[in-house]
């Protein structure tokens, strides 16, 4: 069986104070480039094209840095 955290050589106790720590989750759906004049004319309705397709993975990152990869889903909306 895996040791626990407070069973690992130089773990004891130092793994609780990583609990509490602050990170930026971004889920990205997508990039894309465009001209400033065609970020200006954006409006509502206006449609984006990404370099993914529906359905594809999306990037999870933790503070800029990928880390996994999933799936986007709809619960009762």
């Amino acid at each position: 069986a895996p040791l626990s955290p407070s069973e690992q050589p130089g773990m004891t106790g130092n793994i609780g104070l990583l609990m509490d720590v602050s990170m930026q989750l971004t889920v990205e759906l997508g990039r894309t480039k465009m001209l400033i004049k065609d970020i200006l004319g954006m409006g509502e309705g206006t449609i984006v094209e990404l370099d993914k397709l529906a359905g594809e993975p999306v990037d999870l990152l933790v503070n800029g840095k990928l880390i996994a990869k999933g799936e986007v889903v709809v619960i009762d909306e």
